[in-house]
């Protein structure tokens, strides 16, 4: 089952396990990918579905140095030679669209301002290219402005598929922007996009319907991690993240999007089903944050009938046929946690493939 075709918006994917977005940092100051990113994600074509590391839609909205974009013209060609990379080896990739909101610095922005749906810091410290310094407290967007914060994310939605993406993932966890929307303790407005699990919800509605009017909706899912308790983030009433989510599936649902991916450490749980059934579509399931998502759970998770795909993070880093290794069996090489965020090919272009 794992590894039988799954068809995905119009696309058919060769098999069910898909590469989790995963923040490498390699795309240098200015954000555009070379080609030792094409080299990385063409190694690893051979998984039914890549989405590429979360990439920014406007200065203002990145969270990391060494982030790539989706910004400049130099950017979408830079992502063009990734795609052309991938599909030279019959691969498929969405590119994650992400709005970092308050998870960033203006040493990190180049002194763009941060934003985010309330004037509420996060409690902690940010890697900065001048070191770590604490977050700031963001700027509470205005009313009048998420029109134009929603046109940022069409505008980069529209620039993936100029470089060549087959669809886009809307971020939405792991408290980036739109999380934030969701979440009460970052979210703590006074006007209609706040206070209510309606209202918390309305942002990523409305950016779900904006992306999906550019791009058609079977070029577009949405990714989202309810009860994912980092960052800032605080879901931690049950009742209150049954409705909030409860919302924002029921009102996506009808749109017939290319998937949900939902991140939760169990799958079985009535929360998780319970969207599952009410999105009715493709269904993407990714467990492992703080551990490893395994071979054997990875084939139960699609046996027991949870999900329609396993998204997967580590091993995927590490084996670069992880496909075939998880198919016929293969030893694992181990991935390397001091090399995820450095620079250059150590740990990113260099695991072997499985030596016959």
């Amino acid at each position: 089952m794992l590894f039988s075709p799954l068809a995905l918006g119009e696309l058919e994917l060769s098999n069910r396990l898909v590469m989790a977005p995963l923040t490498r940092l390699r795309a240098g100051e200015n954000g555009v990918p070379g080609s030792l990113i094409a080299e990385h994600y063409r190694q690893r074509a051979s998984l039914g579905l890549i989405v590429s590391e979360g990439t920014y839609p406007t200065p203002a909205g990145r969270s990391y140095p060494g982030q790539p974009g989706l910004v400049t013209e130099e950017q979408i060609a830079g992502w063009k030679k990734v795609t052309d990379a991938v599909h030279a080896e019959g691969g498929r990739i969405f590119a994650q669209i992400m709005h970092g909101g308050r998870v960033s610095h203006a040493d990190i922005t180049g002194g763009h301002e941060i934003v985010g749906p309330s004037a509420v810091a996060i409690d902690g410290e940010v890697r900065t290219p001048n070191g770590k310094q604490a977050y700031p407290v963001p700027r509470e967007l205005r009313t009048d402005e998420l029109p134009g914060v929603i046109q940022e994310l069409v505008t980069a939605s529209k620039n993936a598929i100029e470089a060549g993406f087959d669809g886009v993932e809307l971020h939405s966890a792991n408290g980036y922007l739109l999380h934030e929307f969701l979440a009460p303790n970052s979210n703590v407005r006074t006007d209609s996009y706040g206070g209510s699990p309606e209202n918390r919800a309305r942002f990523v509605i409305e950016t779900v319907n904006a992306v999906v009017e550019a791009l058609g909706a079977n070029r577009v899912g949405i990714r989202i991690s309810p009860e994912h308790n980092v960052q800032g983030i605080a879901e931690t009433d049950a009742a209150d993240v049954r409705a909030t989510y409860e919302v924002l599936v029921d009102t996506i649902a009808p749109l017939n999007l290319a998937y949900l991916s939902i991140l939760h450490h169990d799958p079985k749980s009535a929360l998780v089903q319970d969207l599952r059934e009410r999105f009715n579509g493709i269904f993407l399931v990714n467990t492992g944050f703080s551990e490893i998502t395994t071979r054997d759970e990875a084939f139960a998770i699609i046996e027991d009938g949870l999900a329609d795909a396993v998204v997967v993070g580590r091993p995927a880093i590490a084996n670069p046929d992880l496909a075939r290794r998880w198919r016929e069996s293969l030893p694992l090489n181990e991935p390397d946690a001091s090399t995820f965020y450095a620079d250059g090919a150590e740990g990113y272009t260099d695991y072997p493939f499985y030596a016959n």
